[in-house]
Order: structure tokens, then sequence, then C-alpha cells
């Protein structure tokens, strides 16, 4: 265990990213070590970053940072409740950043059984975010309404942008075969099933057919050599099915996007630092602010760095929120802001350079 990890059991006692800007916490980190990625890397991701920074660009993208908050479950318990506190949280954290990032985006999974309750305090708590928001849909803002709430507040879930030469798409992947009309679910049954890890009566996670064409024309007017940024709820591949940590076409939505040179593709729905590269993809799991999941028994891509179990005397050990820089060949370094942990990077060069299972830090 290192000397450097925290056991905090309150937000109240958590270090403050407020009067630090980017830079001076940067300089900080790496004069320091605390930038923790495995046993003896630091200074490698380090040098990496660095070098990445000077490289001549090798497209028209220019390089900036967006942060990112995710899967926040929260309860129509009011700004009191843990869950609505962690939220919080993770805003004033973004908002104390300096410079403020050129956006925010969230990851899905707002609410916990999709009230417009919940829905409408986790808008109310977003809305004090300074930089612009883009928000993504997940399962357990879904499945109550099929939508209908998150929809009527945030908007189409299905989108694409263009920022900075990237081309930016958000997907529902959260799209499953009806299995309860006949059943006559309710709809509290319904979200109630969704909301299982180990759903016995569930179907995968799609992005679906219609989907899919809406994809197939959107990246049908781009240049290959577009840098690309996708967001997903679920894993854009098959990681775990019994836990539903697993999108059912996956293969099929990698295929339209095998065509690129640089492909990311950000996930949430995990709750976990996890990093998969399959072809020219390169995938990374988003944190949550309610809970972490335990990785699966099996199947966790050999580029995860893995943590370690989080403390179960700790509710908030193990969550967090995090930011991403866009580097100037289109592709991503992406630090974890672990509340209870030191920041955890993990770098584009050190992704595609990894050949062997990386072993995991002790923190």
């Amino acid at each position: 265990m290192s000397k450097n990890k925290k056991r905090n059991n309150s937000l109240s006692e958590f270090t403050s990213l407020t009067g630090i800007n980017r830079r001076e916490f940067l300089k900080t980190a790496v004069a320091t070590g605390i930038i923790i990625v495995s046993s003896g890397c630091a200074s490698q991701y380090s040098q990496n970053l660095t070098e990445q920074k000077a490289a001549p660009a090798a497209t028209s993208a220019e390089e900036f940072m967006f942060a990112y908050i995710s899967d926040s479950h929260l309860l129509a318990r009011g700004k009191e409740h843990r869950f609505a506190k962690s939220l919080i949280k993770a805003v004033e954290d973004v908002n104390a950043m300096d410079p403020q990032p050129d956006f925010v985006f969230y990851g899905g999974d707002l609410a916990q059984l999709g009230l417009r309750e919940e829905l409408s305090l986790g808008r109310e708590i977003l809305a004090e975010l300074k930089p612009k928001v883009y928000m993504m849909v997940g399962e357990h803002d879904w499945y109550y309404d099929m939508g209908e709430v998150w929809m009527e507040f945030f908007g189409n879930p299905t989108y694409s942008f263009d920022y900075k030469g990237i081309h930016f798409i958000v997907l529902n992947s959260v799209i499953v075969e009806d299995y309860w009309t006949q059943s006559k679910m309710t709809p509290m049954e319904r979200m109630l099933f969704m909301a299982q890890l180990d759903n016995p009566k569930g179907k995968p996670f799609t992005v679906g057919e219609e989907q899919r064409t809406w994809l197939s024309n959107d990246l049908s007017t781009l240049s290959k050599d577009t840098p690309i940024v996708v967001f997903s709820h679920s894993p854009l591949y098959k990681y775990y099915k019994p836990w539903n940590f697993w999108t059912d076409d996956a293969d099929e939505v990698q295929k339209l996007l095998s065509p690129f040179n640089a492909v990311t593709v950000i996930h949430g729905h995990t709750h976990q630092v996890l990093t998969n590269k399959i072809g020219n993809i390169i995938f990374h799991g988003l944190l949550s602010t309610a809970w972490p999941w335990p990785y699966a028994p099996q199947g966790i891509p050999k580029y995860t760095i893995q943590m370690d179990r989080a403390d179960p005397f700790n509710q908030f050990d193990g969550n967090g929120w995090g930011n991403i820089d866009t580097i100037r060949n289109g592709n991503i370094n992406k630090t974890y802001m672990l509340w209870t942990r030191n920041p955890l990077l993990v770098s584009y060069e050190k992704v595609i350079n990894t050949k062997e299972q990386v072993p995991g830090p002790s923190y």
C-alpha cells in the first residue's frame, strides 16, 4: 500500500484542486512521481507525454483537453444523499481547473431508476458546470420510460459534432431486444431487471441496426485521416457477458471504424480503470462517481492497468472523474482523477507499445 493513499471516509476530507492550475499540477506530479501507471513506469509515461507534446503535427487536429464525469446513479433523495454529494464534488473539481477544459462529457447513468426526480436532480447539479456539457444516456436513464424524460431534458441520444479537427460521435449502446412486453412487466419491473449487474431474463446491449446505419452515413462524409472519438455507455467490445460488460454487435461497429487512422472509444458502465486495443481502436473506461465495480473474473484486456480492490470501509474509494488530453495525432492521453488515490495516467504511446500484460500498480 502506497504511503500516498488516503483513507478518507467523507467527501469533506477529499483533496481539492482549487488553487492549483493544471500546468502546475502536472509539473508537480511528474516531479514527485505521483502519476503512477505501473511500478517503475511513471518516468517513462512522463517522458512519453512530453515527447508527444513536442512532436510535429501528423494531422490538422489541435491539442486540447476535456473533462469527463460518469455513472452517478442519483436517487430522488436530494443533494444530501452520498451519490449526489459525489456528483457535486466532481462538478466542483472540474470548475476548479485552471485552465478550464474545453468541454465536459457526461458518460451515462445519471439516474439510478430513470425517474423524473432523479434526472431533474442530475440536470440541476450538472448545470453548475462552467464549460459546455455533452450528454450520453445509460441503461439506468432509459428503461423506466424508454428514455422519454432523458430526451426531454437532454435531447437526442445519438449525435455527432466536430471540434478542433476531431470528429466526436455519441451512441446509445444500451439498446436491448424487447423481452418485457410478453412478460407484461411494469415500467419499474423492467427498470429493476435492467439495473441488475447479472440479469437472468435480460438480453445483451446493442447499438442496433438503425444506429449502425446512421453511423455508416455519418462516417461516409469523413476522410480516413480524420481523428475520431466515439462515446458509448457500454464497452464497444466483448468484455464479460455475464455482467453485460458487453455490446453484442460491437464487431459490426468496429468494422465501420476500422478504415480510420486514429480512433478512440470512451465508455462508461464498468465503473473502473479499463483499457483495451483492437486493431486501430483504443478503448478507455470511465470512472464512476457513485461506486467502483470489481474487475470481472475473466476477459480483462491485457492493456488494462488494474486498480487494487477498493477499500470496503471507504465508500468513495475507487471513484472519481477525469480529464482527457487530445494530442496532435488525434489520439488521447487519459488521466483518471481518483479521489482517494494518486492520479493515474494512461498514455496513448504506452498503450500502443504494450506487448505483454502490464502489472497493476501498488497504491
